[in-house]
């Protein structure tokens, strides 16, 4: 190719030419952005991969599914919104993966409710993997996250990746930054830090706390307690739903979701008082529960 220079010189075959740039700079030109487009592409697959590579869950066995949703979710379930570079930094054209661990004895039900709001808010790439350590899953959990997407292998398409690992792991754990962060440990801590990323908590303290205190009281006493223990809360649950449509006021929340699965889990929803019914019907009517209620069924 002929060289190019700036300079002031009017006189050179590769100048302007009656305002209009030469043909071969505007081929060379082109190319170049093509060039950079397809080594975007690459980094990003190369970052990908990295990220894959460097976590302990590198030994998968099996991949199943991958899944992307691409609806905005309604305005009338949250309000406020989030950033996804604020909370989980820029992603400096790599996918930002969080990656779960579960063990499938005990199925994470609250975060397959949060995976299908993500899933709504962001374009989200999904897969579900099993680990050596953990010899079968059965058919329903292993496309619990939806079916494969035909774009799976373009990751840059997507915004956020949601890599559930069946593993046999006391307890779940998260791990979004390989590098940079210790694994968030226990269902209820991970549930909190994914619902961030759809709203932020209230501004009230008060009001947090308690958003906070049902979720507690949800996985301690709720699925983890004795019979005295799911009636005492079930009375609670429906005291609080005889003055508001859900579990904190006017707004759904996480604490909505952290009830629901935690009584679907226990199996006490069948012997729930009037209130706490019909507060579960109305969770069941924004059909972001189906995945958590098939998967007990």
């Amino acid at each position: 190719m002929p060289m190019y220079q700036q300079g002031n010189s009017c006189c050179s075959e590769h100048a302007l030419q009656n305002g209009e740039v030469d043909p071969a700079v505007k081929a060379l030109e082109a190319r170049q952005d093509e060039i950079m487009r397809k080594l975007y592409e690459l980094k990003a697959a190369v970052e990908g991969l990295s990220k894959t590579v460097t976590t302990p869950d590198a030994d998968l066995d099996l991949t199943v599914s991958s899944s992307l949703c691409t609806q905005s979710i309604s305005a009338a379930t949250f309000q406020g919104t989030t950033d996804l570079d604020a909370l989980l930094g820029k992603d400096q054209g790599a996918l930002r993966d969080i990656v779960i661990n579960a063990n499938p004895a005990q199925p994470p039900l609250t975060l397959l409710v949060l995976h299908s709001l993500l899933s709504q808010r962001y374009r989200v790439l999904s897969s579900v993997h099993v680990h050596s350590s953990v010899a079968s899953v059965s058919p329903q959990l292993l496309s619990c996250l939806g079916p494969r997407h035909a774009d799976s292998y373009a990751r840059h398409l997507f915004q956020l990746g949601f890599t559930l690992i069946w593993k046999d792991v006391p307890k779940l754990q998260m791990k979004f930054s390989i590098r940079n962060m210790c694994p968030i440990e226990g269902e209820a801590n991970v549930a909190r830090f994914l619902f961030k990323l759809l709203a932020p908590y209230p501004n009230d303290p008060a009001l947090a706390t308690l958003v906070d205190q049902w979720v507690d009281v949800a996985f301690f006493q709720l699925a983890e307690g004795s019979a005295k223990e799911h009636a005492a809360v079930l009375r609670a649950l429906n005291s609080a739903l005889g003055r508001n449509p859900w579990v904190v006021g006017p707004e759904f929340s996480l604490a909505d979701i952290a009830c629901y699965c935690c009584m679907l889990s226990s199996g006490s929803a069948p012997s729930a008082p009037a209130n706490v019914q019909r507060w579960v019907k109305s969770c069941e009517n924004l059909g972001h529960f189906s995945p958590a209620k098939g998967l007990v069924q």
